[in-house]
């Protein structure tokens, strides 16, 4: 431990220095004006890979953004840890509510601020460093492969393709991904849980044109209005999804499984005073730790239509647009709510619009065990290096690519992330912490050594 603590004392600025060079390329994969930018950090991420000590190391394509691929085999006798993270960010739109400019990262009272330094390129660069630290002071436990994507951001549609053609290469042990949170920096946790997620944009169509609201306002159905009610009839008084059939599968918790989730800190106050809201709300019989980690939702994720510029143009609208996305829990399958979502949202528009699904991405809800050798050597890695035993916790986000994982190449993941919710992952004003991202270089040599040493046994 006074190793690994030595060399990154050593070496901390350096780390965050080449941090920062992948912070200041706009990886935006969802934006194709940015689609050399994120060309440009897959190169910039192997360039990494290759200084730290990873052989084998090549950006290859596949049906979109290029994935980058390093390994280490040390001896073919040790188990193998298949690292993945992506490279890709979120759009950083609306750029005028940052403090400072989202590709140009500055540290402010200890954190990071840029786009990705959270959600993922801080988180993934950690395990880069993590391996350079293994490397140079022969500590490197276990067989190691990284395998970084940059499309996660866009739902990752060609990670099925590019595992199953790349099935061989990609044979490990485990799966270690850190793309997730703990509950605080002195409250160390390890998801074991993920919602899925069905998204998709509607289209509501009235006439044919744009029309002048004073003429046709009251005769004509305005899509606006009617995709309005519509959204608003999806809740009833109790906050549950009237969808038919959303619940059918969905698997209950136990008073005793409840009981112990609610073992997490939690300050309900202080997550009010940190949102700036009065109340909370949501699915009627819960809690709020339990709305969002372990109940399914649906909200809408955007909407327009009409005129939204300066000033007034009184228009009735031809169309209306929305994308809604809902967060799934076990035993849900993201298609077959989609298919669910789509037969209800056409059967109750009334006849005077029309309307069209487009579903976009989604992915299935995971849980992961905590009696396999992998959560146990996790588990005392960060014991070890925070001073205390993790809570295993259930996050209310998505990463669709673990229930993917488990089908194509039959590996568990451990999610050992080192993010806070706080971090505005997807927000103006990203950031993550120095803490934060220090810590997880510590903890995950850990992990290589006590997943090498469990496996012994």
């Amino acid at each position: 431990m006074e190793q690994i603590k030595t060399y990154i004392g050593k070496h901390q600025q350096r780390f965050l220095d080449e941090l920062f060079v992948l912070l200041r390329i706009p990886s935006v994969s969802a934006d194709p004006k940015y689609s050399k930018d994120v060309v440009r950090t897959a190169e910039a991420v192997k360039e990494r890979l290759v200084a730290a000590g990873a052989d084998q190391v090549e950006i290859l394509p596949t049906g979109g953004h290029p994935m980058v691929y390093g390994e280490k085999i040390i001896d073919a006798s040790l188990p193998t840890i298949l690292v993945y993270g992506h490279y890709d960010v979120q759009p950083a739109d609306p750029v005028e509510l940052w403090t400072s400019p989202p590709f140009e990262p500055e540290i402010r009272d200890g954190k990071i601020y840029a786009r990705g330094s959270a959600d993922d390129k801080g988180q993934m660069f950690m395990h880069v460093k993590a391996f350079e630290l293994m490397m140079q002071t022969g500590t490197l436990a276990c067989n190691v492969k990284f395998m970084i994507e940059g499309e996660e951001e866009v739902g990752s549609s060609n990670l099925g393709p590019f595992i199953r053609k790349h099935k061989d290469k990609l044979k490990a042990d485990v799966i270690l991904i850190s793309d997730t949170s703990i509950i605080a920096d002195d409250v160390p946790s390890i998801t074991v849980g993920l919602r899925g997620l069905s998204y998709m944009e509607v289209e509501v169509t009235g006439p044919n044109v744009d029309l002048h609201s004073g003429v046709y306002g009251g005769a004509v159905a305005n899509p606006i209005n009617v995709l309005c009610k519509m959204i608003a009839s999806m809740h009833d008084e109790n906050n549950h999804i009237t969808i038919p059939g959303f619940y059918e599968k969905v698997k209950e918790l136990s008073k005793e499984e409840r009981a112990e989730l609610d073992k997490a800190p939690f300050d309900l106050t202080k997550y009010k005073k940190a949102l700036d809201v009065e109340d909370v709300q949501g699915e009627t019989g819960y809690n709020t730790r339990e709305r969002i980690s372990i109940r399914p939702t649906l909200d809408v994720n955007g909407i327009w239509g009409g005129y939204t510029g300066e000033g007034a143009k009184t228009v009735l609208p031809s169309k209306a647009f929305a994308k809604i996305s809902m967060r799934l829990v076990p035993n849900q399958d993201g298609d077959e709510i989609t298919a669910l979502f789509q037969k209800h949202f056409e059967s109750i528009a009334p006849k005077a619009v029309k309307v069209k699904v487009r579903p976009h991405h989604g992915g299935n809800p995971v849980v992961v065990p905590t009696d396999t050798i992998a959560y146990k050597a996790a588990s005392k890695a960060m014991e070890v290096s925070f001073g205390k035993k993790p809570i295993p916790a259930r996050e209310g986000g998505s990463i669709p690519i673990v229930a993917l994982f488990e089908e194509a190449l039959g590996l568990k993941s451990i999610l050992m992330g080192f993010g806070l919710d706080s971090d505005a992952i997807h927000s103006p004003n990203e950031h993550y912490g120095v803490y934060n991202f220090l810590k997880g270089i510590e903890t995950i040599p850990l992990f290589y050594k006590y997943f090498a040493e469990y496996s012994k046994k």
